[in-house]
């Protein structure tokens, strides 16, 4: 985290999951720009507007016994009243893991709890007026994603729990508001955000993968 902070300050940025065009993982996805729900009977997919990026949750299932980690791990989710709660475990760690733009870091043992639910303008209000203050402002950004500043509609609350005893000494909770679309929470229209591989983009320095050894 020193040498990240380091990196940002004097000649950043520091390379990170977006920068360096690498899957995301969980938690640091939930920051991603935009989202959308897509809900099965059976199932639930999320697509993050940066990069395609999609999770897969099985709806009432339990995580198996024997986990391979991948990036977004095994995520699995039930209703608790008007409450989605998503329980994901065997995320994935490699050369960008982190759970936030600080470079935060985490094991293979990360545990994440989401929750899910709409409230009310009123009740998003203080949430909204608190993150301007306190964070940067993504409003403008060139991923096309234009929320609805005035919209009255109900909001997207997501309060989120991490647990990872090998990274924290207990656990921590943060939340996220989701603001309508332009075209309201069944838009259609969902902007291309596309991230490359490429060394020689102006505004992103990221790295060509290479092998270490021939593969024959």
């Amino acid at each position: 985290m020193k040498a990240h902070a380091e990196k940002e300050v004097n000649n950043g940025p520091a390379p990170n999951p977006i920068n360096q065009c690498r899957p995301s993982g969980l938690p640091f996805v939930l920051y991603n720009l935009g989202m959308e729900m897509l809900q099965q009977p059976n199932s639930i997919t999320f697509l993050y507007v940066f990069d395609h990026e999609v999770r897969h949750v099985r709806l009432n299932q339990t995580h198996p016994a024997q986990l391979t980690p991948s990036w977004f791990g095994d995520s699995v989710g039930h209703y608790e009243g008007d409450t989605l709660v998503i329980d994901t475990v065997g995320i994935k760690t490699g050369p960008y893991t982190m759970v936030d733009q600080f470079g935060t870091p985490h094991t293979e043992g990360l545990h994440v709890i989401e929750r899910y639910r709409l409230i009310a303008f009123e009740a998003a209000k203080q949430a909204l007026e608190r993150g301007a203050k306190e964070n940067a402002s993504f409003i403008g950004n060139d991923s096309g994603v234009r929320p609805d500043l005035n919209s009255k509609a109900k909001h997207l609350e997501l309060d989120f729990t991490i647990e990872d005893k090998g990274a924290f000494t207990t656990p921590w909770s943060a939340t996220v508001i989701y603001r309508p679309g332009m075209n309201g929470w069944s838009s259609s229209e969902f902007p291309e955000a596309v991230c490359a591989e490429n060394p020689h983009e102006l505004a992103r320095q990221a790295a060509v993968p290479s092998a270490d050894k021939p593969d024959f």
